[in-house]
């Protein structure tokens, strides 16, 4: 791993701190006419757990090098999906989780 320069590392830093300020501002900008409308309260309801499972999803798979990994991991969340459709508290959904990863791990996979 090579070293970085400390001025690209601050400017990176100042450019992504601006960004994030502009965003804010992009979203402040929007009329309150458009976040009426049904479809886009609908989106917005929905957007950040597209987003969780997403992420969620991409974490548990990622081998690292960009590959995708069967492991334990997987084993988990399938096991999580299984407890969310069977309308498990989320607190057992977690416990699942855990116990199958833990499981699965235990026997070496």
């Amino acid at each position: 791993m090579t070293a970085m320069d400390p001025a690209a590392v601050w400017l990176a830093i100042g450019l992504t701190a601006v960004g994030c300020y502009l965003v804010k501002l992009l979203g402040l900008s929007v009329p309150a006419g458009a976040l009426e409308r049904p479809l886009v309260r609908r989106l917005a309801a929905l957007l950040p757990v597209a987003l969780l499972a997403a992420l969620t999803a991409i974490q548990t798979a990622d081998g690292g090098d960009g590959s995708p990994v069967l492991d334990a991991r997987v084993a988990g969340l399938a096991a999580a999906g299984a407890a969310v459709l069977l309308r498990a508290p989320f607190l057992l959904v977690v416990g699942v989780a855990v116990a199958v990863t833990a499981g699965v791990r235990a026997l070496g996979g």
